[in-house]
């Protein structure tokens, strides 16, 4: 046995116990949730610390649903529909944008690329009362679309396609054009489906973004009938009662969907920042 494989012999059982640590610190704030959300508003409140509830309320999470004032079912349909819109469209979009950016050669690409560099450079909290002031004059307040729309468009994710098709094999797309293929052809029957990572990836991102999203849809939904998940969450915290447990049930609903997101996602997470030309 070489010296460097018994370095690599004797290195598994640190890793080992380094993956368990940071296994034990990303899954706590999850067992916080779901303990929480077990218990009532004075087991919450003792000062007395108990790793488990004794007697374990599931009423928490009926409640959520149960609430006439809440909205709850219905507030987490829009916030799906949101986000299932938002994060396809805006994905299949960038992906659009930035197969142009990298390969047509029309006139005033360096122009439209500096424009999509400097929309990074602006602070969201600049843009938002221009584009209220649109989606209102269009009458966009209280709806669905409304809270869809100004997310469609990301011009971080255009970068990043941008710099996976410039790392694209230009001879594939030679063999396409030799069969008649147009810009468009090549972009949707080779460039298109041979990005599947970086839409799947990009794609689950965009989907996580619009799930969390709360001042937004908070200023244009203002009626229940367009609140979302986050914004029907914000109900339990009032200036006059604060409802910890289900407060706590909500965010263990609201996270769920994001938790099986994540874990589908996560392998093409990495594969497509790795394809990006983002990687170190």
């Amino acid at each position: 046995m070489t010296t460097r494989q018994a370095l690599r012999i004797a290195r598994r059982p640190v890793r080992g116990l380094v993956a368990g640590l940071l296994m034990v610190v990303f899954l706590t704030p999850f067992y916080l949730m779901l303990r929480n959300a077990l218990m009532d508003t004075k087991g919450l409140t003792s000062p007395h610390w108990t790793w488990w509830p004794s007697t374990m309320h599931w009423g928490n999470f009926t409640a959520l649903f149960s609430d006439p004032t809440l909205h709850m079912g219905q507030a987490l349909g829009n916030s799906l529909l949101i986000a299932g819109i938002t994060a396809p469209v805006s994905t299949l979009l960038a992906s659009a944008a930035g197969y142009a950016l990298a390969r047509i050669p029309v006139p005033g690409r360096g122009v439209v690329l500096a424009l999509v560099v400097a929309t990074l450079m602006i602070p969201g909290s600049v843009t938002f009362v221009p584009t209220f002031v649109v989606v209102g004059s269009l009458g966009g307040i209280n709806t669905l679309w409304g809270i869809i729309a100004p997310g469609l468009f990301n011009p971080f994710a255009v970068l990043l396609f941008r710099n996976f098709y410039l790392q694209f094999p230009s001879e594939i797309e030679e063999a396409g054009r030799l069969d008649g293929l147009g810009w468009f052809g090549l972009y949707r029957r080779i460039a298109l489906p041979s990005s599947g990572a970086m839409l799947a990836s990009l794609g689950a991102l965009s989907f996580i973004d619009s799930w969390n999203a709360f001042l937004w849809p908070l200023v244009v939904g203002q009626d229940p009938s367009a609140w979302t998940a986050q914004i029907a969450l914000s109900t339990f915290l009032t200036s006059q009662t604060i409802n910890l447990p289900g407060l706590f049930a909500g965010a263990v609903v609201t996270v769920t969907p994001l938790v099986v997101m994540f874990l589908i996602a996560q392998r093409y997470i990495v594969e497509g920042i790795a394809t990006s030309g983002l990687k170190g």
